[in-house]
């Protein structure tokens, strides 16, 4: 394979994987199988993809930076296996991806700019996809995998931990990286819910809910939800309105959400 001799790219949150043994450790929790339909978000120059196309007969990957894609096009390992798609990832068709086929398989070190939207993204379209595999900034890694009334449980803990089962695989340092970032990285697995555990009758106010009730961190139930519920509502679901939103955990969140007349229609 040829050397990429491009530099990381800041306005593309660029920060190219060279860590052998992260990448192997990431393959190695993920198990893939050569019938996987796996989508990798941003190549880069490889450093992942290469051993991918290993493993499988075809990968599909997300790149929009225009001399990542040129300099894939003359790869010769690339060459009737890789199908690129040359766009923001934030825009990516997943269910067309998917067509008829199985569910995707997502992995990617994602741009530190763009990962928690992107996330959520995928999060939109979650019975299209049967997994993903993010190396993400260790903080936010943190937030997505925190428990209730922990320094990083927050609406991100909430919003994602709502649709799927986060595991924290791995801390990586900056060195992994080049250039190295000025902070460290870690893997995260996310496994959308086969059965979702606790279910608000309107995604849109649960949604409205917990951000509001983070909003404003210090203070009590009783004060961030008193335009949406009394005391006593609060009180008749088992929650202490002096509470604050840190302590909450997703089946709270959801009881306090079906108190809520439904802002959507079915």
């Amino acid at each position: 394979m040829s050397q990429y001799h491009q530099q990381a790219k800041k306005r593309f949150g660029q920060h190219f994987l060279h860590d052998r043994n992260v990448i192997d450790n990431m393959l190695r929790a993920v198990n893939l199988q050569p019938t996987d339909h796996v989508v990798e978000i941003g190549p880069g120059p490889g450093a992942l993809t290469f051993p991918l196309l290993e493993l499988l007969p075809c990968l599909d990957v997300v790149e929009i930076d225009r001399d990542v894609i040129a300099w894939w096009q003359e790869q010769p390992q690339a060459q009737g296996k890789l199908h690129i798609h040359a766009q923001d990832a934030l825009k990516l068709d997943i269910p067309g991806l998917r067509g008829d086929g199985d569910t995707l398989r997502i992995i990617g070190n994602l741009p530190y700019n763009i990962s928690t939207p992107l996330i959520f993204h995928f999060l939109e379209h979650r019975e299209h996809i049967r997994d993903m595999l993010f190396m993400l900034q260790k903080e936010v890694v943190d937030r997505l995998t925190a428990e209730p009334d922990s320094a990083h449980y927050g609406r991100l803990s909430v919003m994602v931990q709502y649709y799927c089962e986060p595991h924290y695989l791995l801390k990586i340092g900056p060195g992994a990286f080049t250039p190295p970032p000025k902070v460290d990285s870690a893997v995260v697995y996310l496994k959308p819910w086969a059965t979702q555990p606790f279910i608000a009758n309107d995604a849109e106010q649960f949604e409205k809910l917990v951000k509001q009730a983070f909003a404003q961190r210090r203070k009590t139930l009783r004060n961030t939800l008193k335009d949406l519920l009394t005391v006593e509502q609060i009180e008749s679901v088992g929650i202490d309105p002096v509470r604050r939103a840190e302590t909450l955990s997703v089946e709270d969140f959801v009881n306090l959400t079906n108190l809520l007349p439904a802002m959507t229609q079915p």
